[in-house]
């Protein structure tokens, strides 16, 4: 169980749902109602397409799963270990991150569909970022995984089994940030369209910061 969660986590965990939810919104508002933090959906589209001979519309969904999986890849590649741990370089990839989602919205803008597979290899990368922290499964770009676990622990509980109130916590903080990034993303859509993807990418960029500024400080004190 999560005994000491530091604040750190929460705060990280928070932004990054914030940032996910958001992207998601753009992605609903402006890729032909299309999710791109998230394949279950698209995988679902993939299949109905084949099904029904839509080709061309397959080959552009397999396109978005494909990217997603990259940028997992390429988190995987940058990063050691699974568990979260302060000290390990996930500004790196929070930078290329932002990288990516400045790099798609001109893309998005001239309506070529390279846009989307950036975007999805942004969230594909977010999402590999942070893989599990003492044993909870940490996922910032969808909520089924969240909710899974918060309705096992409940059922868990009602059978006499103690509540881990800081697992709950955590997951809590991440369904909070979500909402409230989707939120924020339809806010922004209709007032910029895809440079809304500018917002998530700047909060990538200051939560790098952020993060490698707190590291220093945090090593500077035990020295």
């Amino acid at each position: 169980m999560i005994t000491r969660l530091p604040r750190w986590v929460e705060y990280g965990a928070f932004v990054l749902a914030l940032t996910a939810g958001c992207i998601n919104a753009v992605g609903l508002l402006g890729f032909a109602h299309q999710a791109i933090s998230h394949l279950s959906g698209t995988a679902t589209l993939l299949g109905t397409g084949l099904m029904r001979g839509v080709f061309g519309e397959s080959l552009h969904l397999a396109g978005i799963l494909v990217s997603f999986l990259l940028g997992a890849a390429l988190s995987g590649a940058l990063l050691c270990g699974e568990s979260l741990k302060l000290g390990r370089h996930y500004e790196t990839l929070l930078v290329i991150e932002g990288g990516l989602l400045l790099i798609a919205i001109p893309v998005l803008q001239a309506h070529h569909p390279a846009g989307q597979y950036i975007a999805s290899a942004a969230c594909g990368l977010q999402n590999a970022l942070v893989t599990t922290y003492s044993g909870a499964v940490v996922r910032t770009t969808h909520l089924t995984g969240i909710f899974t676990d918060l309705g096992l622990m409940l059922g868990e509980a009602f059978r006499g089994r103690a509540f881990d109130r800081r697992k709950a916590t955590l997951f809590l903080i991440i369904v909070s940030g979500f909402i409230a990034g989707g939120a924020m993303g339809a806010w922004l859509f209709a007032r910029l369209a895809f440079s809304s993807l500018a917002v998530p990418a700047v909060i990538c960029l200051a939560l790098a910061i952020s993060y490698r500024g707190y590291y220093q400080y945090r090593i500077g004190r035990q020295e």
